[in-house]
């Protein structure tokens, strides 16, 4: 059952959201002039085409990567499709608290400099999100599709 295309959707669920450990996810010059991006890992400047972490971010990291590892462990739950529907359901809720916390990192942070989120802000890393939900939400249909067609098949038996 590992073989399903509901593992390719939580295959690319996983590797969507490890992207949060690559992309920034808001990009913004500070009063100094420094180019800074805020990453799930901590904020970085850059400086001399160089970048240099200026704070870090433990909590907001592991909560990525314990969101980045769920649907690799669903892979696993395949045989119990309603398990596994209710794990990828609480996953988009992880997935969405995980926006949450983003969003209030990057307000945070514009705050002390008396910056605004504004849409030239916004990095890849936010777009990244949706993307995980969506292929989530495959999942789910690819995981209902093989509920209905074994139950077809038992109604032949």
């Amino acid at each position: 059952m590992i073989q399903r295309i509901q593992t390719l959707w939580l295959l690319a669920a996983a590797v969507i959201l490890l992207g949060l450990f690559v992309f920034p996810f808001v990009s913004f010059i500070d009063l100094v002039g420094l180019g800074k991006q805020i990453y799930v890992t901590g904020i970085y400047s850059s400086n001399n085409n160089e970048s240099v972490r200026e704070s870090t971010s433990i909590a907001l990291a592991i909560y990525a990567g314990i969101v980045t590892i769920i649907p690799l462990l669903i892979v696993f739950q395949y045989k119990n499709r309603k398990r596994q529907v209710l794990f990828i359901m609480v996953e988009i809720v992880l997935v969405v608290l995980l926006g949450i916390w983003m969003w209030s990192t990057a307000h945070t942070t514009l705050d002390v400099i008396s910056q605004r989120l504004q849409t030239g802000n916004i990095g890849v890393g936010f777009f990244l999100l949706p993307v995980a939900i969506i292929f989530l939400g495959m999942a789910i249909g690819g995981i209902r599709k093989d509920e209905k067609l074994i139950k077809s098949a038992d109604r032949l038996r």
